[in-house]
């Protein structure tokens, strides 16, 4: 018996009901005019009852919809400043960042729970410490499998990542890779990879700035300084350290320290530190002892240079050995989950031979008490394990940040080298442990390129003013150390091997690049040279002007009128009826559409002038106005945006250059 024909490719077999369905209609058009109004009348009842359906299952999320687009239309009409609306959404993003971070803390606690201590509570042969490299095995692989399954192919949300989206993607953060992200690094974290929170910390306060912004429709300017506090927020609830967080975003993110950037930043790095303290209380991320340096003239004089070199060849070495690892395992032949496998496996051990040094507890991951008695040689040890570790951790697919690895590389550096110098000359009286604190700033910001972040955050776990002058000296060495040798660090060597160069223009570079055409008044308010000046003060009053020019007849620039030379003229009323604007106007130079800014900026410093006339060319017919408020605004929003202004956002009316000029 020959077999069915098979339906055609790409279509699938119809249902047993569907198919009885067509044989009534059928049959029922087979009957004549009745059976085809029967057949019109029940498809009319099907499709009403189709759409009741689709308005009763559609209608509420449209309904919702279109009540918030009214919502956010309505927020963009109202008169309300903008420096208001980014203060309170700074307050929402440190509220929403700090709870996040509650919440992902108590991530690691629960993968803690899940792959160390309930497998050692069910199964009596894992209680064993040997068999902890198992463990940490297996969370590699659950850590590489969330990756794969929820973000295939996704190499970044991370720090670095991070910065890349503030300075070219106008801060967009895809939400589904970034819960990935972190469900992952909290699995590896738990199950004792050798990583640090603060990353992820910091990436999902940025997160959250932008999934606000995204929410209300917000500009790419507002986005990214919005991002930018949510990742000051972050790394301030991490470290419950508000200044330390505040610095990083503004030194890292956004390159620099922007006054217009500061409010919205250490408005939400604040708030967060107050909700994250009244969650985990008023104390540092991790126990600091009460440290203060001896006052011997060897510390105050040889120890500091000598600890900043030292710090600075250290992260030359992590730096190196971090990429190092991470391409060679990525060249490994084996599948992705079996090189999480043998990473987990090799992490693992190292954390047991160790004795479990290489780790604090949960997310605390610098285990301070380590570096007060122990001896220099261990130390030694733990420092070059904990840089193969943490290599090892990010190289063959676990997560988490290296900020806090950078930590802990840092205080094993500055112990064992003051306690090797105290081991060798007994007679020197020094104190390791606080030694141990203070190169944490040298590593810490010769590794990741934020020096002053790096001071600001040893100075808020400490709270101890006494480690300042040798901690900014030492900082300041490793960070020249390093750079001597070694061009990356560990953020812009992951985004130099992925071709990515963030270079920041100065605000020289800014002006040589951009041109008088970029920041001029197209439409400023001109006078004629022949005018009478009592019929001028009148139009001239109110204008923020600080000059204006005077045109001839033809158009052509005539001079300027100084406001100076008009507050003089107004004190005399009596001589007012007799004075024309010709006589009060002066010479100055000109520019035109094509000058540099560069060279307008040093024309207005040779002569003192607020600002310039822009003229067309040899005819010197007037087309503008440019002041040193418009260098200001054009450079600042250069700078941070890494963008010229466009003719939308330049200062002042952007009319065509044949646009008639302002005359009163």
């Amino acid at each position: 018996m020959p077999l069915p024909p098979a339906p055609p490719p790409g279509r699938p077999r119809a249902s047993r009901w569907r198919r009885l369905l067509r044989t009534l209609l059928r049959q029922l058009a087979a009957i004549g005019p009745a059976g085809q109004r029967l057949i019109y009348a029940l498809r009319t009842v099907y499709v009403q009852a189709r759409r009741q359906a689709r308005r009763v299952t559609f209608g509420p999320t449209r309904a919702a919809r279109s009540g918030w687009d009214d919502l956010v239309d309505w927020l963009g009409t109202t008169a309300v400043s903008e420096n208001a609306i980014l203060l309170v959404f700074a307050v929402l993003i440190g509220i929403g960042a700090a709870l996040g971070i509650v919440v992902f803390y108590k991530l690691i606690d629960f993968s803690y729970w899940l792959f160390v201590a309930l497998p050692g509570r069910e199964v009596e042969a894992l209680r064993n410490p040997v068999y902890r490299p198992v463990l940490t095995a297996a969370g590699f692989i659950a850590a590489a499998a969330l990756m794969r399954r929820f973000a295939p192919g996704e190499e970044g949300i991370n720090v670095p990542d991070l910065k890349r989206r503030v300075a070219q993607d106008g801060g967009h953060m895809p939400m589904k890779p970034l819960a990935a992200r972190s469900l992952a690094s909290a699995v590896t974290l738990g199950a004792g990879g050798s990583v640090g929170s603060e990353g992820p910390a910091a990436v999902l306060g940025g997160g959250m700035g932008s999934w606000l912004s995204r929410t209300f429709r917000f500009s790419r300017d507002r986005t990214r300084l919005l991002v930018s506090a949510g990742t000051a927020a972050g790394i301030s609830a991490a470290f419950n350290a508000p200044l330390a967080g505040a610095f990083f975003a503004l030194e890292e993110l956004l390159g620099g320290l922007h006054v217009a950037a500061f409010p919205t930043v250490v408005v939400s790095s604040v708030t967060a530190a107050v909700v994250s303290q009244s969650v985990f209380g008023v104390h540092p991320a991790f126990p600091i002892p009460a440290l203060h340096p001896s006052r011997s003239w060897f510390e105050l004089l040889a120890l500091p240079p000598l600890l900043g070199i030292a710090c600075g060849l250290v992260t030359v070495l992590f730096v190196r050995t971090y990429f190092a690892v991470g391409k060679s395992a990525r060249a490994w032949k084996v599948p992705p989950l079996a090189r999480a496998a043998i990473g987990g496996t090799a992490v693992g051990l190292l954390v047991w031979l160790s004795g479990g040094l290489l780790l604090g507890e949960g997310h605390m991951v610098v285990p301070a008490e380590l570096f007060e008695g122990t001896a220099w040689w261990i130390i030694l040890g733990l420092l070059f394990a904990k840089i193969v570790a943490t290599a090892l951790t990010l190289g063959t697919g676990g997560s988490g940040g290296l900020f806090a690895p950078a930590l802990y590389v840092g205080a094993a550096t500055g112990s064992a080298l003051a306690g090797a110098i105290a081991w060798l000359i007994p007679s020197i009286s020094i104190t390791p442990a606080a030694w141990a604190f203070v190169a944490m700033g040298g590593v810490v910001g010769a590794a990741t390129g934020a020096p002053i972040t790096a001071v600001l955050l040893v100075f808020e776990l400490t709270d101890d003013y006494a480690l300042m002058p040798p901690l900014l000296l030492v900082t300041g060495l490793a960070v020249v150390i390093a750079k001597r040798y070694e061009q990356d660090d560990l953020y812009s060597g992951w985004l130099r091997r992925r071709g990515i160069v963030l270079k920041r223009d100065s605000e020289r570079e800014v002006l040589a690049r951009l041109h008088v055409r970029d920041a001029c008044d197209m439409a400023p308010l001109v006078v004629r040279e022949h005018e009478r000046l009592e019929t001028v003060l009148p139009r001239v009053a109110f204008s923020g002007q600080p000059m204006f020019p005077v045109v001839d007849a033809k158009g052509s620039l005539a001079g300027i009128l100084p406001v100076g030379a008009l507050a003089r003229a107004s004190r005399e009323p009596h001589a007012l009826p007799t004075l024309l604007v010709a006589d009060l106007a002066v010479s100055t130079s000109a520019v035109t559409l094509d000058t540099p800014l560069d060279d307008v900026l040093r024309r207005m410093g040779a002569r003192d002038l607020a600002a310039l006339p822009v003229v067309d060319g040899p005819d010197g017919r007037l087309m503008g106005l440019i002041t040193r408020a418009h260098l200001t605004r054009v450079v600042e929003r250069a700078v941070l945006l890494d963008r010229p202004a466009t003719p939308a956002e330049q200062p002042a009316s952007a009319a065509p250059h044949e646009a008639p000029l302002h005359l009163g």
